[in-house]
């Protein structure tokens, strides 16, 4: 045991937290490799989506398992951003295609 929680449990909430935060760096490397603006845009989109899955999902076994709470915030939180996320992603390509057409730049280079 550590603490008041068992160590398989640990671990598993440990490893969740950790392959969440990998998948939002791996967004956030992606948004820096990348040369274009529509080629940078979609590395953090997912980054921060299913990093994000990650990170709840150990929050919601470390507090189901300890606090036996029903998970009403990492669902609201996970409906929130799996909503929010791909909206802006779709604004910021629109404007950025506008712009884009309005200044008369090639937007597929």
């Amino acid at each position: 045991m550590i603490g008041d929680i068992p160590v398989w449990l640990a671990a598993l909430v440990s490893g969740l937290a950790v392959f969440g935060a990998l998948l939002t760096l791996l967004g956030c490397v992606g948004l820096l490799r990348f040369e274009t603006f529509y080629r940078r845009i979609h590395a953090p989109t997912l980054g921060t989506s299913f990093g994000a899955i990650g990170v709840l999902l150990s929050s919601a076994v470390y507090f189901s398992a300890t606090s036996h709470r029903f998970l009403v915030h990492e669902i609201l939180i996970f409906l929130f951003i799996s909503v929010t996320t791909p909206i802006t992603l779709t604004l910021l390509a629109r404007a950025a295609l506008y712009r884009d057409r309005v200044e008369e730049n090639d937007p597929t280079r």
